[in-house]
């Protein structure tokens, strides 16, 4: 029944019976549904028999409305960072919504902007520790749903998973070898079972630790993504949390916190992404 559903997008001939046993199925209980993620036709889906694999992650690109959220140009948003109890970054990030076009303005009136090809702080005698990180780490997290299908992307399905009580759909993302700038990186991704959207999201860093993934995989991270509020009909997490992660027991301690504020969308990038004066070029 589970792959006469998934294959239901490709078919053109289906008998009565088969259409009212699939009505039938889009009904039952929720427990039922753990075990079927409903297929849609989304973005990065082909035609055709979609697996598995596609249904999760159409599911929930359509859950955050992508393809509304790629119309918009760019988008910006304030963020405050807390970890370990100290402020880690207090900022506005303005992006394209594609990703390729990055900018970060600190508090502190330091600067970071990806052009598309090169990094530049501002001003030069700006202290560049951790600039690297700050740039697309942060990024990553907020546009993580828009991204799931990105070229070099691998997936492959894990069972349900606890997150605060109740059960979430998981799939493991790899990237294939020379994908971005940590292509050995994985993440675990979490998904509401009702709404789709994407709830959580364990990770390693392998950069900083000379791309050892042995050593990565020592203290994995989650990013928790909650106080979800939507902004032109989209849905973000305004609030996230970090923590240690433990494949067999999911989060453990709290180790940081995220507030993002004033999200807005821009249609024209205008200079937001030009190299400013007194600046100077970030080796990637």
């Amino acid at each position: 029944m589970k792959k006469l559903y998934m294959l239901a997008v490709a078919l053109i001939l289906i008998s009565c019976n088969q259409t009212k046993k699939e009505e039938t199925n889009t009904d039952q209980s929720s427990e039922t549904q753990k075990e079927a993620i409903p297929v849609e036709p989304n973005e990065g889906i082909g035609d055709g028999a979609v697996s598995i694999t596609d249904s999760f992650i159409g599911s929930i690109e359509k859950a955050h409305k992508k393809s509304d959220f790629l119309k918009h140009k760019a988008i910006s948003f304030n963020i405050n960072i807390i970890f370990g109890g100290k402020e880690h970054l207090d900022g506005k990030i303005t992006m394209l919504t594609n990703s390729t076009k990055i900018r970060i303005d600190k508090k502190d009136e330091t600067k970071l902007i990806y052009n598309g090809e090169k990094v530049f702080l501002c001003p030069e005698d700006a202290t560049a520790g951790g600039a690297r990180f700050d740039m697309f780490t942060w990024t990553y997290f907020f546009g993580l749903p828009y991204k799931l299908n990105d070229p070099g992307t691998q997936w492959d399905l894990k069972n349900d998973l606890p997150l605060d009580g109740v059960d979430h759909h998981t799939a493991k993302l790899t990237f294939k070898p020379g994908t971005g700038d940590a292509p050995k990186d994985w993440y675990v991704i979490y998904t509401d079972t009702e709404k789709n959207t994407l709830k959580a999201a364990a990770y390693i860093v392998t950069f900083g630790s000379g791309d050892d993934i042995s050593k990565a995989e020592e203290d994995p991270h989650a990013i928790q993504y909650k106080n979800f509020e939507m902004v032109e009909g989209i849905p973000f997490a305004t609030y996230w949390e970090f923590y240690g992660w433990q494949e067999d027991k999911g989060m453990t301690q709290k180790l940081g916190e995220a507030t993002i504020t004033d999200i807005t969308f821009l249609e024209d990038e205008g200079a937001i992404f030009e190299t400013p004066d007194n600046s100077k070029e970030i080796s990637l």
